[in-house]
C-alpha cells in the first residue's frame, strides 16, 4: 500500500537561512490543521538541484509551485483552501 504524498513540500538545502524561516511557517500553518507536509533536500538529487537551483526555499502545495524565497503563510493557507 503505497503513502499518499505530502500536500505541502518544502525544497531546500543544508545551510540555507531562508530555507530555515520557511520550515518554520509551513510547519506552523500545516502542523494545527494536521496537514500533511514533507522537507525534501534538492541537493540530493540532481534532477531537482538543476530544476530548483537557487530558488530554495520553494512551497508547493497539492504539486503548485505557490512561492520561494520568502515564504508567506497567507500564500500557503490560501492554497490549502
Amino acid at each position: 500500500m503505497s503513502q499518499e504524498p505530502a500536500r505541502v513540500q518544502l525544497m531546500s538545502r543544508e545551510g540555507c537561512h531562508l530555507c530555515d524561516n520557511a520550515r518554520r511557517v509551513v510547519r506552523s500553518v500545516c502542523e494545527p490543521g494536521s496537514v500533511s507536509w514533507a522537507e525534501v533536500d534538492i541537493d540530493g538529487d540532481p534532477a531537482l538541484q538543476a530544476r530548483y537551483g537557487e530558488l530554495v526555499p520553494v512551497v508547493i502545495v497539492d504539486g503548485v509551485q505557490i512561492g520561494y524565497w520568502r515564504i508567506e503563510p497567507e500564500r500557503i493557507r490560501a492554497a490549502l483552501r
